[in-house]
């Protein structure tokens, strides 16, 4: 099989396609129920027979929450089987609030993410979308939790479900060096329709991440995979999720054919 094509984050290699974690830890967005059925399905060991595909094919980049034991443990199984390293994309939950005891767990969550491993670090959209501020056109406080990124040797970045997060940190020079946004043929979560956020991506000074392509299950593969591969810049990156090694060899191999522009296997 092809290695999967790179992009670089900085001066960190990654694949351009991210694995997704939402179909391992239970963020289903279709219901409660469907939450718990992964959650109560989903060990280690199957989440590394899924991750061993893709790190067959040279996918060797992950986002998600690394506080979560079970991603951890599914990534050192992965690991140990193969043999091959992975490029943590990592997305804590800080706190909002500017306090001294907030400053001070935000010191001790990103501290941890040190301890994760975590090459890329960047504040999940709980902390980055309560945070921006439409009026003034920045994002409160978050060149001060960048900085603290930075101070730990990892590489900054901006994770938002808000397609002006982005736009407000250019605009403001906040230093992050990549940008996560949805993006979907479906709009599916999008705030603004799909031609506005694809004008948005390619605007952009940094290497965006694509999240959600496939609207959580709502688009078959191919038309979701079509879509941003077709649309994207080069530089541009796609976070994936599935639940099964064979999801995971489709979803690979569509992409590949679609880069490619040739006939799929699938």
């Amino acid at each position: 099989m092809t290695a999967f094509p790179r992009t670089m984050i900085e001066d960190l290699s990654v694949s351009r396609m991210v694995i997704g974690t939402n179909w391992f830890l239970g963020f289903s967005h279709t219901s409660k129920a469907r939450d718990n059925a992964i959650k109560t399905t989903m060990t280690a060991s199957k989440m590394a027979d899924v991750l061993k595909v893709f790190l067959a094919a040279g996918v060797d980049t992950i986002m998600g929450l690394s506080s979560v034991p079970l991603l951890r443990e599914g990534m050192d199984e992965a690991s140990q089987r193969t043999g091959l390293g992975m490029k943590l994309i990592s997305t804590p939950i800080v706190p909002t609030e500017d306090t001294q005891e907030a400053w001070d767990e935000t010191a001790r969550l990103l501290d941890a993410e040190v301890g994760c491993g975590a090459a890329v670090c960047m504040p999940h959209m709980v902390t980055t979308d309560a945070l921006v501020d439409k009026v003034h056109r920045r994002i409160r406080r978050m060149d001060r939790i960048v900085a603290m990124i930075r101070q730990r040797g990892m590489i900054p970045g901006l994770s938002t479900h808000t397609p002006e997060a982005p736009v407000f940190a250019d605009e403001s020079g906040l230093d992050v060096a990549t940008y996560i946004q949805i993006y979907n043929a479906a709009g599916f979560l999008m705030h603004v329709e799909v031609d506005w956020v694809h004008r948005s991506i390619w605007d952009r000074k940094r290497p965006v991440i694509a999240i959600k392509p496939l609207a959580a299950g709502r688009l078959l593969p191919l038309v979701g995979l079509a879509f941003v591969w077709s649309t994207l810049r080069t530089q541009d990156m796609v976070a994936v999720g599935t639940s099964t090694p064979e999801e995971a060899a489709e979803v690979i191999e569509l992409s590949l054919s679609l880069l490619e522009h040739r006939a799929s296997t699938v």
